[in-house]
């Protein structure tokens, strides 16, 4: 976890964007190539917007490291992330948290600015991808399950469709239940997680997990990308800002309908 100066916040996702962004000032990539970039699929874009302004390849993975290890193993990634704070370049084929720190402190030194600031500079140039995460724990597990299969079943009639609140307006390009083929040994992830893509590029993510007799945990996670032309909302409070995608995601499938929860048990 990266924290600035009084209790300034870089989500997992930035902070794995400016470091893929400013990996030039890290001597272990000043006299490499670097091939790509990849981040777990509920983790916010951030570092996509990077990879497609270097024209560098950028993968999509399940949840769990060992996806990163096969794309470091075979050469195709230099620096990957997930939403839960892991960090890890392919100098070992693990996450590393110390590394990832002094990533950070080397960008201090070169960019002789503050963490805050160095964020910032990064969301007027790439735009700013609001990220939270809400579980919802020990829900009955029949509740659970029917919610999913609820929502799954309306993704098909949501492509294509506008969906609006606090009078902020998604038009949806993607629905689907993400599925990965490894692109190193074929191998095929399926039903990783119910993913709803807008126009814009905000995201919304549904997974379930631990469906056994002490509950389930029903997390989900919300992306909202503000462009850098956006300079009205690109500075406003993250709270703010992903309002209007929470309030969608929750009327969409239901959850207090079919979990009884009026609140997330945890907010990340």
């Amino acid at each position: 976890m990266i924290l600035g100066k009084n209790g300034f916040f870089v989500t997992p996702s930035d902070s794995l964007a400016v470091i893929a962004d400013n990996l030039g000032c890290i001597p272990y990539f000043q006299s490499r190539k670097v091939a790509g970039f990849a981040r777990s699929m509920p983790t916010a874009g951030a570092v996509d917007l990077v990879a497609k302004a270097k024209g560098l390849e950028v993968f999509e993975t399940p949840t769990g490291w060992k996806y990163f290890g096969n794309l470091m193993d075979a050469g195709r990634i230099y620096l990957c992330g997930e939403e839960s704070f892991g960090t890890g370049s392919d100098h070992i084929r693990e996450k590393d948290g110390v590394w990832a720190m002094l990533a950070w402190l080397q960008i201090l030194a070169e960019k002789k600015n503050s963490v805050e600031g160095i964020v910032k500079d990064h969301w007027k140039r790439y735009g700013r991808n609001v990220f939270t995460r809400y579980d919802y724990e020990n829900v009955d597990a029949s509740g659970a399950n029917l919610l999913m299969t609820f929502l799954e079943a309306q993704m098909a009639a949501f492509v294509g469709k506008e969906l609006s609140a606090n009078n902020v307006t998604y038009k949806v390009q993607l629905a689907d239940n993400f599925q990965y083929k490894d692109p190193v040994d074929g191998s095929v992830a399926s039903k990783q997680g119910l993913r709803i893509v807008f126009v814009d590029g905000s995201r919304l993510v549904f997974r379930l997990s631990g469906t056994g007799s002490a509950g389930a945990t029903i997390r989900l996670y919300v992306d909202s990308y503000i462009p850098p032309s956006d300079t009205e909302k690109l500075f406003a409070p993250a709270q703010d800002l992903l309002k209007p995608l929470v309030l969608i995601a929750l009327d969409m499938c239901k959850m207090e309908q079919f979990t009884g929860r009026k609140a997330p048990t945890v907010i990340t």
